[in-house]
């Protein structure tokens, strides 16, 4: 009679190929000798692959339906014309159709975190049939979860976010810039056991007028490992202290000290502004610790606008003499309110 290759699959004669792969698989899985460790196991899986090398082989098939596997494998008329057989032999090496099929030698890559046939990422895929025949899902350690009912999901989860400073100065705020960052990060070689190191230029485009504490992420950018999603790399904009100037927001703070005389007399003052400008700016009232002159647009780009910009705030703090003669208190006793 020889063997049954629809049975041994678990299908009905006149099957689909898709069927037949869906089969292959589900049986594949259940009986895998790395996970199966019945007596029997390895002489299932073998035959699983048997099965399914003739049954996905349209030629194959075809032999065998009309005369079975002793035909297949005993030499069966080609009709070409000129009396060839054609005769079959599997392989003798069932894990090497495993690893054709699912795209790897690793038999349950696919739980963890490897890229699928398909382009999909395995978090997201979802198991089409029960692999283990008494379970429905497996855990992200690989061993199978409890039962529960219907088609099972297998979901990763993601290591926690990777955050780091970036450094930049108002300049860069007000112009946008570009920062490549160097990163190095742990890949998972192709046996989906060991690791190799390697390095990555990522490159961030910095928007004009961006606020500090703004996040960029790269995700998925960090370390693999077998049992988790990469985790995303972030990067936080940090102001670097700058010479003159202090930021508030869209607005610049330029701090000035005058002397008591300045302060209560007068002045004129030079003020910087950030894309290298300057402006005179005349003060006849007195000024008072902590008072603000405004130069309006001179500030950093809006970051939603960068076309309209924040102001330039002068702010002024005064200098008070550690001590005053006998006579300037005097002559400031008659003069002063």
């Amino acid at each position: 009679m020889g063997k049954d290759y629809y049975k041994i699959l678990g299908i009905q004669k006149g099957a689909a190929d898709e069927d037949i792969k869906k089969a292959y698989r589900k049986q594949a899985l259940k009986w895998h000798p790395d996970k199966n460790k019945s007596a029997n196991a390895e002489e299932k899986f073998k035959e699983i692959a048997e099965a399914y090398e003739v049954l996905s082989d349209p030629k194959k098939r075809e032999i065998y339906d009309q005369v079975g596997e002793e035909g297949l494998k005993g030499g069966f008329g080609g009709g070409d014309g000129q009396g060839s057989n054609f005769q079959y032999t599997f392989h003798g090496d069932p894990h090497a159709t495993f690893a054709a099929f699912f795209g790897g030698s690793n038999p349950f890559e696919m739980f963890f975190g490897r890229r699928a046939g398909n382009g999909r990422d395995e978090d997201d895929m979802e198991v089409d049939a029960d692999p283990f025949g008494s379970f429905s899902s497996f855990s992200m350690n690989g061993f199978p979860r409890d039962r529960h009912g219907g088609r099972g999901q297998i979901r990763r989860r993601q290591d926690p976010a990777i955050n780091h400073q970036l450094k930049v100065s108002l300049e860069e705020i007000y112009s946008g810039c570009t920062k490549r960052m160097k990163i190095s990060r742990k890949r998972l070689n192709p046996d989906g056991g060991s690791f190799r190191t390697e390095d990555k230029i990522l490159t961030i485009e910095i928007k004009r007028g961006w606020k500090e504490g703004t996040k960029i992420t790269f995700p998925r950018e960090g370390d693999e490992s077998p049992n988790t999603i990469p985790a995303d790399i972030v990067f936080v904009i940090k102001d670097k202290p700058h010479a003159h100037f202090k930021r508030e927001g869209s607005n610049i703070i330029y701090p000035v000290w005058v002397s008591l005389r300045q302060a209560l007399c007068g002045c004129s003052i030079s003020v910087p502004t950030i894309d290298g400008k300057s402006f005179n700016l005349k003060i006849n009232e007195v000024l008072k610790p902590g008072m603000r002159k405004t130069l309006a647009g001179q500030g950093l780009p809006f970051p939603k606008n960068p076309d309209q910009r924040g102001d330039l705030v002068v702010e002024f703090q005064v200098n008070f003499p550690d001590s005053l003669p006998p006579s300037t208190k005097d002559v400031l006793k008659r003069h002063l309110p």
